[in-house]
């Protein structure tokens, strides 16, 4: 695997209001060659879900789940 032009970090806590956006909006990017991590911080509410959901439909899009908050 060749590393990415760029790289996006989306920093998410108690984000799933508007995470699905924000990668959709990263996705959208006239770059093609692009990594979305989205680091949650341990979110309470739906946000790791989400990340993992676009994860396996695109693999330009990762989620990197820390332990504690």
């Amino acid at each position: 695997m060749t590393t990415p032009l760029v790289s996006i970090v989306i920093p998410c806590y108690k984000g799933e209001r508007y995470l699905a956006a924000a990668i959709e909006s990263c996705l959208r990017q006239t770059v093609s060659d692009l990594e979305v991590l989205v680091v949650d911080d341990r979110s309470p509410d739906r946000s790791a879900e989400i990340a993992e959901s676009f994860a396996r439909r695109d693999p330009r899009v990762r989620l990197l789940r820390r332990e504690t908050n």
